[in-house]
């Protein structure tokens, strides 16, 4: 009988050093893979994010502005003029506008309010901010008794427009300083733009005065517009119970 030789001897299971590192080698790789596609689809989360977030404020400016412009009153603010004969209603040019509007009602401030918007310049270019005061016992410094709000940032450019009539009655064209401080224009138009690198975009807003001129001017037997303010304000004509 022949003796079985030792070099036929089953080999013990396991890896080999090569085997193992090739394997952790391989994991590695894996999981540096798959951490990259977490973080890329985290951060492109949190861009969309911010990204909805921005674009949700400029729409809420974008509505405010219009809503209060919609609503402006002729109702004077101040006076002009060398003896104080121009009841000022409106003041405005490219970088500002003043005149007076309802605040909305989930603010709770009641009543005629002086509203002041303006686009003033930043180290990130500008910004549109807003103010306001009672109209009744007003004074110009009351605007900045508090904080303005800031309802835009990061603009590049912007500018108010107006539009009014002529003597005639005809629409003239857009112009960028309004000189006619008695009277409220007929539109208002704010452009705004955005940085290039930005992707935001600001819809146009041209808001006209939703007031009844005939209201405004008064008839006959009828108080104008602003007498029915005046007298709401000091406690007449009130809705009897």
């Amino acid at each position: 009988m022949k003796r079985s030789s030792g070099n036929n001897a089953p080999r013990s299971a396991g890896f080999t050093l090569v085997e193992v590192l090739l394997a952790v080698t391989l994991l590695s790789i894996l999981l540096a893979l798959t951490y990259s596609g977490l973080r890329a689809a985290t951060r492109s989360a949190e861009r969309g994010e911010k990204m909805l977030a921005v674009g949700g404020e400029v729409r809420a400016a974008h509505q405010f502005v219009r809503r209060q412009l919609n609503q402006m009153l002729p109702l004077p603010f101040a006076v002009g003029g060398d003896q104080g004969e121009i009841r000022i209603v409106f003041e405005g040019d490219a970088r500002h506008i003043q005149y007076v509007a309802p605040m909305p009602g989930y603010l709770g401030a009641g009543g005629p309010q002086v509203q002041l918007l303006e686009l003033m310049s930043d180290d990130e270019g500008s910004v549109l901010q807003f103010s306001n005061a009672l109209l009744q016992g007003f004074e110009q410094s009351q605007l900045f008794d508090r904080e303005p709000v800031i309802l835009l940032t990061g603009i590049d450019s912007a500018g108010f427009e107006f539009l009014g009539r002529d003597q005639n009655g005809e629409l003239t064209g857009w112009v960028s300083s309004w000189d006619q401080q008695d009277v409220l224009p007929v539109a208002v138009r704010l452009n705004v733009k955005f940085s290039a690198a930005s992707t935001l975009r600001w819809p146009d807003l041209v808001a006209s005065v939703r007031i009844d001129e005939q209201a405004v001017k008064g008839g006959a037997g009828r108080p104008t517009y602003e007498q029915a303010i005046q007298d709401l304000i000091k406690g007449k004509n009130r809705p009897r119970s």
